[in-house]
């Protein structure tokens, strides 16, 4: 299958180095201490926050810093694959690790001590990209929630097809079988919290590519920062709910 044809066009109509576009919206889970919903796309995932709170489990409580804690699932709905998944399974739990591990590099986790904070992340529907944009949901939920954070963490991926550096892979380019990396940043830092790669490129392909991923974090960050700007000046400093739509943006 051609995934870039002679005019530079990818099949769902974007240039390569083009982003899907970006979507917000906070406040979604009237309970959570927290909460948002992201879109990339067509992939749209929820995630909410509770904490900090007392530790259920004493035996994890922590004497220097908050406990984090993270649970990853897919909707039966989410994907054209109706089989039921299981609770639990071993996707969902290397997920879970891979989102409560970059979520820890950004929290002020030595603010919160004998604490604990839970994170819950839930696709609607998939298509690509769905680990980055449950990162993404997350660091919105966790400013929701107003836990202290030393940066935001933003995350985005980057594929190589038919010779070719493509920026926030969708479904059909993720499911082709090239190589898919996935980045997460903390921006304003310079740290990379999230690398990773599901099949082997050349080193100076891999650096390309993994380039393209970073800068789709920094757009993120970008889209998330002028969010929440335009949420304070639109809702004050009480807000609890509004929506921003916006293009990732594109570069030639």
């Amino acid at each position: 299958m051609e995934y870039v044809n002679p005019e530079g066009l990818r099949l769902d109509g974007r240039r390569p180095m083009e982003m899907r576009q970006l979507r917000a919206e906070i406040g979604v889970v009237s309970r959570a201490d927290g909460s948002a919903a992201f879109e990339m796309g067509n992939t749209k995932v929820i995630a909410a926050v509770y904490g900090p709170r007392e530790v259920q489990n004493r035996s994890q409580q922590m004497n220097d810093q908050a406990l984090v804690r993270c649970e990853y699932s897919m909707a039966n709905f989410s994907t054209g694959d109706r089989r039921r998944k299981t609770k639990g399974d071993r996707r969902s739990t290397e997920i879970s690790l891979v989102i409560r591990q970059t979520m820890e590099a950004c929290i002020c986790q030595h603010l919160m001590p004998r604490s604990q904070i839970d994170i819950y992340v839930q696709v609607l529907q998939a298509d690509g990209g769905t680990r980055s944009a449950c990162i993404n949901a997350a660091t919105l939920a966790l400013a929701d929630a107003g836990i202290p954070m030393r940066d935001l963490v933003t995350s985005c991926s980057a594929g190589y097809l038919n010779s070719t550096p493509l920026l926030d892979l969708n479904y059909l380019e993720d499911s082709a079988g090239g190589a898919d990396v996935t980045v997460g940043i903390l921006p304003k830092m310079d740290k990379v919290t999230l690398l990773q790669m599901d099949a082997k490129l050349p080193m100076d392909i891999f650096e390309n590519v993994m380039q393209l991923a970073v800068e789709g974090c920094k757009a993120v960050e970008s889209y998330i920062r002028e969010f929440a700007i335009l949420l304070k000046k639109k809702m004050g400093p009480g807000y609890a709910t509004a929506i921003l739509s916006k293009n990732g943006g594109s570069k030639s």
